[in-house]
């Protein structure tokens, strides 16, 4: 066996869009040299720079499989292509070094189309993938907007409002700072069954000094987890209320959080779901707004700025907050979740949890019944977001594929406050240090901190 081939025999592989393959470049290495680790990646590329198409046009991707930089050559490959998170046949092909342009063929209404590609080696797959848009400007919901819904909330709220918000505050020395005082909370809330309480959980930064400084509610992202606080942000003159939605104190092991999403709140998101009143975000969002009435209550608060912000989940969060509780004076919001779930029952992508969606036998969702598709209407983000009023920053990739764009401007085109959005299209479900210094950028000034 030649030193390549030893070498490459041994050799582990990594990266992010990453696909190894079983030849390599053509490269010199001597007999003596160590283990080499190599990133690998799939790129996959429209051939349109801006990634965006009328509905018509033709979309052809371009293929390459990346090895510390260099083309490999003849790499066996899987694709499909087709509308994103639908199910499509999958096909074969192989890579030269130039690279492989595959037609994705087009689509003739507004949406995204979605060219994944795996390829493995040792046993280890690896993937890429690149969406093309079609003229996302023009997506519309398919949620339907009922017409009590003000009603059933104005109620909700009430109930909210007739509780107490019996405030604890413990000092957490170990994470306070010169600047900032971290305090772990817990508020009052509803509870689940009419007329039962439970508690909000959250970690309250508060810069010291006298202030008056504005105030910031972090929404969380979907799971279950401990947190610590937005101390970066408290340092920079802002009190930050980071809340978790489970109604349990988010100051203990990790491995308690671990254990309950495991078991007790797996799948929460569709806990109830046949129940508008019992859903278990009803208590999710009210106690979001529970997290407000303790902000506003605060005596550093300067009685101005309240901006709500969060991604995923918390993206919902932020916009069904900032719908429901007119004290919100702007949020910022990345790749909001549960935007147009009913989008699956319409031939097209739904947003997370997805409840929706087919399942992999191609027989329905078990939640696509008339009572739960009708409890969604009362939650989904498309229905806040048509009654926003303050000013919001948005941002997403075309490649997310646990919040697809489909749903994300199905929301985002109903919003007719000032809105504004910042697309990174090559992201997935995550975000660039960019987008989060822009964020937070937008944050401050609309915080009215300099």
């Amino acid at each position: 066996m030649s030193p390549l081939h030893l070498v490459l025999s041994s050799l582990v592989f990594s990266g992010t869009l990453a696909v190894a393959t079983a030849s390599a470049p053509s490269v010199s290495i001597p007999a003596h040299a160590q283990e080499r680790l190599a990133t690998t990646q799939i790129r996959v590329v429209p051939d349109r720079a801006n990634w965006t198409y009328q509905p018509g046009e033709k979309v052809s991707f371009r293929v390459s499989v990346i090895w510390d930089q260099h083309p490999l050559d003849q790499v066996a490959i899987s694709y499909r292509v087709g509308p994103e998170m639908m199910e499509v046949p999958e096909k074969k092909a192989v890579v030269p070094a130039e690279g492989l342009v595959i037609d994705g063929g087009t689509m003739n209404q507004p949406g995204f189309l979605r060219c994944a590609v795996t390829a493995t080696l040792n046993g280890k797959t690896y993937r890429g993938l690149a969406t093309a848009g079609f003229s996302p400007e023009k997506i519309v919901p398919t949620q339907v907007d009922p017409a009590d819904f003000d009603a059933f909330w104005t109620a909700q709220k009430a109930q909210l409002a007739a509780l107490p918000i019996d405030a604890r505050l413990t000092l957490q020395p170990d994470l306070s700072t010169s600047n900032v005082e971290v305090f772990h909370v817990s508020l009052q809330n509803v509870g689940i069954m009419p007329g039962s309480t439970s508690r909000v959980y959250g970690m309250l930064c508060v810069p010291r000094g006298e202030g008056p400084f504005p105030a910031v509610l972090s929404v969380p992202g979907a799971g279950v987890r401990p947190y610590r606080g937005q101390i970066e942000l408290a340092e920079k003159g802002v009190i930050t209320l980071q809340i978790g939605i489970h109604g349990i104190p988010v100051n203990l092991p990790q491995e308690l959080y671990d254990q309950l999403g495991a078991a007790a709140l797996n799948g929460y998101n569709v806990f109830n779901l046949d129940h508008r009143e019992r859903y278990y975000y009803r208590r999710v969002y009210l106690g979001c707004l529970r997290a407000n009435d303790f902000l506003v209550s605060h005596p550093k608060w300067n009685r101005r700025s309240l901006i709500v912000m969060g991604g995923s989940q918390g993206g919902q969060l932020s916009i069904t907050t900032a719908a429901l509780d007119p004290r919100i004076t702007a949020l910022a919001c990345n790749y909001p979740a549960y935007s147009d779930v009913t989008g699956y029952l319409h031939g097209r992508a739904g947003g997370w949890p997805h409840m929706m969606r087919n399942e992999r036998s191609g027989a329905p969702s078990i939640h696509a019944t008339d009572s739960k598709r009708i409890t969604t209407q009362y939650y989904d983000a498309v229905n806040f977001a048509r009654r926003l009023k303050v000013p919001g920053f948005y941002s997403w990739g075309y490649n997310d594929e646990v919040c697809p764009p489909t749903s994300l401007y199905a929301a985002y085109h109903v919003i007719t406050a000032p809105k504004q959005l910042l697309l990174a299209l090559e992201m997935g479900h995550a975000t660039t240090p960019e987008q989060n210094e822009r964020i937070q950028a937008w944050v401050l000034e609309k915080s009215g901190v300099k």
